[in-house]
């Protein structure tokens, strides 16, 4: 983060995206720093919401223009990021006992309600990766790794009006829709007729799904039949032994050189599965990819790496938890 508090993607430009700006806001939460969870605040209110979350849903892309400019460069909302914004503004209203994150938590899941959310044949109501861009050619475009399901169960108390429960109903089946071979795959496609097919391969996108039922709360209604959809990656481990970059949806390995943050996202994956060998080797690989001067993971540091790493890291180490409704649980506030 520079000085005006935004998430900087030095390996793009040095963009800023809403979903780096949502997961710092998450993560300022768990460290209980009000103070930087303002300013994250108030810069994507500015900078990507022209003034106001209550108004608009951020845009996902702000950089330098071709005339170098910096604004945004794509206003399309990306609405995996603007779930995990308001359910930290949701979980840092009530941590913090402010009434002025839990009313913008409010306004911005209606707004993402409104805007985000389609009834998908033989579905029913579900988040669309974004506004636009997601339904067309007689198909809906939908993407596992954007639902994680205790944010849903979670905004189901929070915002008993919305979608959210319907849609977190719906989420153990897209993802075994999504992993046909037990590998989960990045885009699912649903026709108006309600066929499902499932993206060629798993890359970059499909990794957080491992990652976020892995943290799922051992009580958590559906975890058994979520982990029990994505096998595969535990076996590809157990041969090649380090997570592979891209996997076809049959299990081919494409591109075997995944980034170290892959390694860290499948820990609590790893653990929930009971493959305690095959999480202290990535484990290892983890730890030795730490610089120990900076502190972060790579060298040099990838943005994502870095996220995929504090999500899991965090949750192994009790920094954070998600309880079996969902809702937030951190060590300073179970102190």
């Amino acid at each position: 983060m520079d000085g005006q508090i935004r998430v900087i993607d030095r390996d793009s430009g040095d963009r800023t995206t809403s979903e780096g700006q949502a997961y710092a806001m998450f993560f300022t939460l768990v460290a209980n720093d009000r103070t930087r969870f303002d300013k994250l605040l108030r810069w994507t209110e500015l900078n990507l919401a022209a003034g106001s979350l209550a108004e608009r849903l951020p845009a996902w892309l702000w950089g330098r223009s071709a005339d170098g400019d910096w604004r945004v460069l794509d206003a399309n909302s990306a609405s995996d990021a603007d779930v995990w914004m308001a359910y930290s503004l949701f979980e840092a209203g009530s941590a913090w006992s402010e009434p002025r994150y839990t009313r913008l938590a409010e306004q911005l899941a209606a707004r993402i309600a409104d805007e985000e959310v389609a009834d998908v044949p033989r579905i029913g109501r579900m988040l669309l990766p974004g506004p636009r861009g997601f339904h067309g050619d007689g198909k809906y475009r939908l993407n596992v790794s954007y639902l994680p399901l205790q944010l849903f169960v979670a905004l189901g108390e929070w915002h008993r009006d919305g979608p959210w429960k319907e849609i977190a109903e719906q989420i153990p089946a897209l993802v075994r829709a999504s992993s046909p071979n037990g590998f989960a795959t990045d885009w699912i496609d649903v026709s108006e007729d309600g066929g499902v097919t499932p993206s060629s391969h798993g890359s970059y996108d499909a990794i957080r799904a491992y990652l976020w039922a892995g943290m799922l709360d051992p009580e958590s209604p559906s975890r058994a039949e979520m982990l029990q959809a994505m096998p595969g990656m535990a076996r590809i481990v157990r041969t090649v032994r380090t997570p592979p970059a891209k996997v076809t949806a049959a299990g081919v390995v494409d591109d075997p050189k995944g980034p170290v943050g892959f390694s860290a996202a499948l820990l609590p994956y790893l653990d929930a599965l009971g493959e305690r060998g095959l999480a202290r080797e990535q484990w290892s690989r983890t730890r030795s990819s730490i610089d120990v001067d900076s502190g972060l993971l790579g060298r040099p540091p990838k943005y994502y790496d870095q996220n995929l790493a504090l999500f899991a890291l965090g949750a192994r180490e009790g920094l954070f938890w998600f309880d079996a409704r969902g809702r937030l649980r951190t060590k300073w506030t179970a102190q």
